[in-house]
């Protein structure tokens, strides 16, 4: 597994491990919890990967204690992402708050979870709407002064949002959805992150399964599990959407190679500075998702799939509309 550097000089494996399904959104949640913390020191130990993404949220806070636990062996081998932003009541998110103690109270929370003493980036998990982004990035820089925090990162932030909190703290990562599924970032947050050295890291590079060939108008999703609530996912959606996926998996027989490989190397080649976090809960899927790095794709297949993604685009929201309220790009 060859080295990528986001902003500010934070180098992490070319390929992460999004953790959030080891502990919701994808049907019903693994029963045995040693599988999972076992599927993560395997990324480390066998795929060289470095780079782990969480929440306070995901769970809530039963996944931050996972990844805590997983990687507590290997730490000064590893990048521990995780992210503040939103009011949790009961088990359950009830808005976004940002505010600068409740971001100083989520650090001191999330080191406990997380067996750390420092978080290695810390992302706003939504842009809050009632807390001016300036506050936001001064109290993480107050963070980074104090030790509790290496690098600010945002999620789902749109460009003038990067801008203005870049002005305050350096930005080290933008986390924003993409693949060849979802090209938003590309008109305007790709160009700024480039402007101002910012690393961007797209999650669900995969488009939440879709892009490895496995789903179908007969896939017929668990109880509990997001996708049944996103409109890309309803049955006629997915027949039309299917074109592009039977591209990616001819060329992928062509390459000797998976549609999952083909997918997310082509978010390799888009910029060095884009490092996918593909999330899992199988071994198979790490070593697979790892070996992507080593597909190379021809300048004329980029294109291909550019192109054929642009002219086949995708029907559907990738949010309902919920979720699409929070997206600030």
């Amino acid at each position: 597994m060859h080295k990528r550097t986001l902003g500010q000089g934070l180098e992490v494996s070319a390929v992460g491990l999004g953790c959030m399904g080891m502990s919701q959104s994808y049907g019903p949640n693994p029963g045995d919890r040693d599988d999972m913390l076992s599927v993560i020191r395997y990324a480390v130990e066998q795929a060289g990967i470095t780079f782990f993404d969480t929440a306070e949220v995901y769970g809530p806070y039963v996944n931050e204690e996972l990844v805590g636990e997983a990687l507590a062996s290997v730490r000064d081998q590893v990048v521990i992402a995780t992210k503040f932003g939103w009011n949790i009541e009961d088990g359950r998110m009830n808005g976004t708050n940002s505010r600068p103690d409740q971001i100083r109270r989520v650090a001191d929370e999330s080191l406990l979870r997380l067996r750390i003493d420092t978080i290695d980036l810390f992302y706003q998990h939504r842009v809050d709407p009632e807390v001016p982004i300036e506050d936001v990035a001064g109290a993480v820089g107050e963070l980074v002064d104090a030790g509790k925090v290496r690098h600010f990162g945002l999620s789902e932030a749109g460009a003038g949002t990067i801008r203005r909190a870049h002005a305050v703290h350096p930005v080290t990562a933008v986390q924003s959805e993409y693949s060849l599924w979802t090209r938003d970032p590309e008109p305007e947050v790709l160009p700024t992150c480039a402007e101002l050295g910012v690393g961007f890291v797209p999650f669900s590079p995969l488009g939440k399964g879709f892009l490895t060939g496995t789903v179908s108008t007969s896939t017929e999703f668990a109880d509990g599990d997001i996708r049944n609530t996103i409109p890309r996912f309803a049955a006629d959606n997915i027949d039309v959407n299917e074109a592009l996926v039977s591209y990616v998996r001819s060329l992928a027989e062509a390459k000797g190679s998976t549609p999952s490989q083909i997918a997310l190397a082509w978010l390799l080649a888009q910029q060095p500075w884009i490092v996918p976090i593909p999330g899992t809960r199988r071994r198979g899927r790490i070593d697979e998702n790892a070996d992507a790095t080593q597909v190379p794709l021809t300048a004329d297949e980029v294109a291909d799939l550019d192109l054929l993604a642009s002219r086949v685009g995708v029907q559907g929201d990738r949010y309902n509309a919920a979720g699409m309220a929070m997206v600030g790009l």
